[in-house]
């Protein structure tokens, strides 16, 4: 999560940085943070009821202009398989109010 922490927080105390906070992201939907402003891709990924499941976030965090060519995030991705399966892992322990 270290190279997330730049523009994400996560955990009971997370708010809102460059980024959305990433509680309970494993199985949200998209742009499920309110109060957040969501780039026009992510919110069409909403609006067509998109879900954050495990493959939808590994193919994301990979390359994020697959999925959102003109979204916000301006992170080149993660490359490495198990590097991504470690953080979406890491991820899915958190629930939607921070606890794990």
């Amino acid at each position: 999560f270290k190279k997330c922490m730049a523009c994400h927080a996560i955990g009971p105390d997370a708010k809102v940085k460059v980024g959305p906070p990433l509680n309970g992201i494993v199985g949200a939907k998209w742009a499920h943070f309110e109060g957040y402003a969501y780039s026009q891709d992510i919110k069409d990924g909403a609006a067509a009821g998109k879900v954050w499941d495990v493959a939808t976030l590994n193919d994301y965090i990979e390359n994020p202009k697959h999925l959102a060519p003109k979204g916000k995030m301006a992170f080149a991705g993660v490359k490495s398989e198990s590097e991504r399966a470690d953080l979406i892992a890491f991820l899915a322990q958190f629930k939607p109010d921070g606890s794990k």
